[in-house]
């Protein structure tokens, strides 16, 4: 029988973070107002990143997780799962290296309003390899099987990099199950991630280093609690994903790191790059948010312009001074952003 680690770990962490208080590192200030890809934030490049990172103490430290995990039995596997909160549901869809917990700024704050859940994606976090490939369809898949066993109708989808390839995938192939979708710096339509063509990630030599690479991608705990007590370290770790990684919490950033090395990394940057659906993108019919950093060195936002083309009923929001992860690097102004998309549908 399986058992839920992930409250043990996080009661771990917040025992580790509660001991070295000088390593949270939270930045104080006031947020500002989103601004779309064509209005330039001016008075954002005025002040600075003035409301980077949390703007107090990191709320999720204090919840014990324990009580909102389970397993979730699917036709390709088990799936970790964590669910808060009551309401209306709303699902959260992480990215690539990624797991549930890049969604702990978003979940105690949208969980006061909605049933919120997010998974692990099958071969990501702690849910085991899937039984069949790791492609974007199947990963569109399992959003359906997991929808339909937590007897989820339909819902707001909102997911993150791959997370937001595999939402889309979803709202083209089973349209009813989208009823709002939110693509925050999401893969699909780049003809470049990280700067390297798909065409580089496809090579040979490539898929050769990967494998080496992926086998001790993953970072210890023991390690990444040294490296992120200091903030040079973390800049050196995390400067690709996120835009200040010295100005995020301690603890944000050691979660961060704690999704590298993964059963499916080389699986899922190979889905990623052999799976096209730019002819197919149009058909997606709901109303849909695009959320971008501006800085964002995985997913250029020149993507965030080319999904507002293809979809008609859609809108783009982009944070300046921002990275490949805006919920975790602007958690309140993306928190009201989305909010405030979501009461839209009962509008």
């Amino acid at each position: 029988m399986r058992t839920g680690s992930s409250g043990a770990e996080w009661l771990r962490a917040r025992t580790v973070w509660a001991a070295h208080p000088g390593a949270l590192g939270t930045f104080n200030g006031m947020a500002a107002p989103a601004t779309s890809v064509t209005e330039p934030a001016r008075a954002e490049r005025a002040t600075g990143a003035d409301d980077y990172g949390a703007q107090g103490p990191d709320e999720w430290l204090d919840i014990d997780w324990n009580r909102h995990q389970r397993w979730v039995e699917l036709p390709d596997g088990p799936v970790n799962v964590i669910e808060r909160g009551e309401g209306p549901p709303l699902l959260l869809v992480h990215g690539h290296s990624g797991r549930w917990a890049n969604w702990l700024p978003t979940i105690p704050a949208l969980s006061r309003t909605h049933r919120v859940v997010a998974p692990d994606l099958p071969g990501f976090g702690n849910s085991p390899k899937p039984r069949g490939p790791i492609t974007i369809e199947n990963y569109g898949r399992t959003l359906d099987a997991l929808m339909e066993r937590l007897d989820i109708a339909s819902a707001p989808v909102v997911g993150n990099s791959m997370g937001g390839f595999a939402a889309a995938e979803l709202a083209i192939k089973a349209p009813q199950r989208v009823e709002r979708l939110v693509l925050v710096s999401a893969a699909g339509l780049a003809t470049k991630y990280l700067g390297r063509s798909t065409e580089f990630f496809r090579r040979r030599s490539y898929i050769a280093f990967a494998r080496v690479v992926n086998v001790y991608a993953a970072i210890p705990d023991a390690r990444a609690e040294t490296l992120v007590r200091r903030p040079r370290l973390r800049r050196r770790v995390l400067d690709v994903v996120v835009r200040h990684p010295e100005r995020l919490s301690g603890p944000m950033c050691f979660e961060l790191m704690r999704g590298s090395g993964k059963p499916a990394a080389l699986d899922a940057t190979d889905a990623i790059m052999d799976y096209d659906f730019r002819d197919r993108v149009s058909e997606i019919d709901c109303p849909t948010l695009i959320v971008w950093g501006r800085d964002d060195r995985v997913v250029s936002v020149e993507s965030a312009e080319e999904y507002h083309r293809a979809i008609d009923r859609s809108r783009v929001v982009v944070f300046d001074e921002t990275g490949h992860v805006p919920m975790v690097e602007r958690p309140a102004r993306f928190n009201t952003v989305l909010e405030k998309f979501l009461a839209e549908s009962s509008e």
